[in-house]
């Protein structure tokens, strides 16, 4: 629809005075902030020179104002920062809504609020009211506000594009959001971060988004269906909505070092800060501390893609449900037989009845865990014996482990549970280097043995790619993190775990009490065409694609050599700004590095790396969650993609955007 003269000076007449007004409050916070800097500096200065002469309750009320004053500084500074990302750029939306009984009231959105006394120039996103311009078309509307549900009419809804402080362009979508903004954001090159979407987010990602109902979410998107883009705004949202939570209470599971590098720009800017992001093998090293060297999951799949795997049967079974059973009634059956063998004897006078200690062991302290039961053991025969005191408590401990039936080590544990009628197979860890599905196991029985190493500060966890966690790794995330609320998100179509598959992400539910199980059915990195030639690969016919560009046709080339190398780079450089070379495995990657370093100016990446060039090599499994404007899909024609590896072939085809070639598979 064409704007006419006068609403386009309207509209350009409101934004000057937005900017003007944002501007304005930056000046004066700053201002604010450096007198209560002051004040601050001041206040605790007096607390100092005053601390001897104040009585413990003064002192306390004195701590607490101070704390105050510096909460408050925290939250002027926080809305500050809000504030400079959004001056030359203070909103993208609008919507005109007419309450009912009401009169029509134009409500721009943006990235945060911007008031002037009473009135909103520009409302966050993520307010009650703003609902309505991602769930809502033109005609009745409703939205969720404290006081209960307002209903009305939503008469415009538009879009702009702001580029310094200027208007360039403005939509009105009055038949779908999708039609022309998201077209546009849609055919724009690939940056190295991931770029938030809230100017484009559609309503089934809205309702993830905005869900404050179910306590655990499992999302199952489909490749490029924006489940991380998602999940990052959810978290904005969360901090937004849920009182006193801070970036500090959420954890962000990802893959690699890659992918977390990859989004760190997403909450910043939405406004808020950077929350902590680990992969379960951060997990495993925080939590095993009788290894010095544990396989990283990215280690464990190239194991398998480079086809150094010995016994891949034993390796599937480590990683199935089977194993949790298993360990479970290895465990139970140990804690049936443990009993102390002899009577406990020290300090050459004191004798304690292995009856006395049995009934301890089985019966008054079968709360705690194995290996905590014979510490309170020792903390209690201590105290009885030493006038209350526990000092001695570390030697008792010592002559404890001499007179158990069992091994208190844990390595001799799991070895033994590895050499037991439990364990389907024979195996033995080695000494110094734990592999990967090892690693989980261990982790595992030493938490049942030695109990979890719960954390309670943690209130929100989202857990990514999801279908690449078994569920013996969620039930030690569960265990570790209990208090916490979970989104988890992933795609049963892009696993590249080969022992291990889900067939669909409902089957989380089982292990995350009162989860609600949503799905995303619409892609919108890929063109039609990337679409198309990817769902033939996993014999898909549900994956639409939102994108209604010009694409360009698919490129199949067998024989390539060298020179035909280059000038498909030379080419792709003319017509991407991001270009990927993916490859099965991290000895593909690195031959291919060798080949072109001296003609192509390429970054080699593993999952410690971070993108910082437009052309980057890098394996199919690193390069999940990731997306580029072209990527030439590199195989070995000795080592192509089979049947089994359908899953890793479309997972590397699928970070395209707009180009995509395939060598030797097709």
């Amino acid at each position: 629809m064409k704007i006419e003269r006068e609403e386009w000076e309207r509209e350009e007449n409101y934004l000057d005075k937005t900017v003007s007004l944002v501007r304005k409050k930056i000046s004066k916070l700053g201002q604010e902030l450096y007198d209560d800097d002051s004040k601050v500096l001041e206040f605790k200065k007096l607390i100092w020179d005053t601390h001897t002469e104040m009585d413990p309750t003064e002192m306390r009320s004195m701590m607490a104002e101070s704390d105050l004053q510096v909460t408050i500084m925290q939250s002027k500074g926080n809305y500050l920062q809000r504030l400079f990302r959004i001056q030359n750029k203070p909103y993208f939306g609008s919507i005109r809504f007419k309450e009912e009984d009401n009169e029509e009231e134009n409500i721009y959105i943006g990235i945060t609020h911007v008031e002037d006394k009473l009135n909103y120039y520009v409302h966050d996103w993520r307010s009650p009211i703003c609902s309505m311009f991602y769930d809502f078309e033109t005609g009745p509307a409703y939205y969720k506000a404290p006081s209960g549900i307002i209903r009305g009419d939503i008469t415009r809804k538009r879009q702009y594009i702001i580029e310094d402080a200027k208007l360039k362009h403005i939509f009105d979508n009055d038949l779908n959001i999708s039609d022309s903004l998201l077209q546009e954001v849609l055919a724009e090159e690939s940056s190295d971060k991931m770029k938030n979407i809230v100017n484009t987010i559609q309503e089934e990602q809205n309702k993830v988004i905005r869900n404050t109902e179910d306590k655990n979410l499992i999302v199952e998107g489909i490749a490029g269906s924006g489940k991380t883009s998602v999940a990052l705004h959810r978290i904005a949202f969360l901090l937004y909505r849920i009182p006193n939570l801070t970036s500090g209470n959420v954890v962000v599971f990802t893959p690699n070092k890659v992918f977390s590098e990859y989004i760190s720009n997403v909450l910043p800017e939405l406004g808020e800060d950077n929350t902590y992001d680990m992969t379960f093998y951060d997990l495993l090293c925080q939590n095993i501390n009788e290894y010095k060297d544990i396989e990283d999951f990215t280690g464990f799949i190239s194991r398998y893609y480079k086809g150094n795997v010995t016994n891949y049967d034993m390796i599937k079974y480590k990683q199935s449900d089977d194993i949790i059973k298993d360990i479970d009634n290895y465990i139970a059956s140990l804690l049936d037989n443990v009993c102390f063998m002899d009577n406990l004897t020290f300090d050459n006078f004191i004798e304690v009845d292995k009856e006395e200690i049995n009934t301890m062991l089985k019966y008054k302290y079968n709360r705690f865990p194995l290996f905590e039961r014979v510490k309170e053991i020792a903390k209690r025969i201590a105290s009885n014996n030493y006038e209350g005191s526990i000092k001695n408590a570390s030697a008792i401990m010592k002559k404890l482990k001499d007179i158990i039936n069992i091994k208190l080590d844990l390595k001799y544990i799991i070895n033994d549970f590895y050499s037991s009628d439990f364990f389907k197979y024979k195996d033995k860890l080695s000494d110094k280097y734990l592999f990967y599905e090892d690693a989980c196991i261990f982790l595992y029985i030493k938490s049942l043995l030695v109990g979890f190493n719960t954390n309670h500060v943690i209130r929100e966890i989202v857990i990514d790619e999801a279908q690449d966690y078994n569920k013996l790794q969620y039930l030690i995330i569960k265990k570790t993190f209990k208090t916490s609320n979970y989104t988890i998100l992933g795609d049963t179509n892009q696993t590249i775990n080969p022992y291990y598959k889900y067939d669909s992400l409902e089957e989380l539910t089982s292990i995350f009490d009162s989860s609600k199980y949503i799905t995303l059915t619409k892609t919108y990195r890929s063109t039609g065409k990337i679409i198309d030639y990817t769902n033939k690969i996993l014999g898909l016919n549900h994956v639409t694609a939102i994108r209604n560009d010009k694409a360009s046709d698919i490129i199949f080339r067998n024989n390539v050599g060298k020179d035909d190398f280059i000038r498909d780079i030379e080419y792709l450089k003319n017509i991407s700004k991001s270009i990927a070379i993916i490859t099965k495995n991290d000895s593909e990657a690195s031959y291919v590095y060798d080949l072109l370093k001296d003609d192509c100016s390429a970054a080699l990446i593993d999952g410690f790396s971070h993108i910082k060039r437009d052309l980057v090599i890098v394996p199919a499994y690193v390069a999940k969650g990731l997306e580029f404007d072209s990527v030439i899909i590199y195989t070995d024609v000795d080592n192509k993609y089979s049947e089994e590896d359908k899953y890793l072939f479309y997972v590397a085809c699928t970070r395209a955007q707009h180009n995509l070639i395939v060598y030797n598979n097709d």
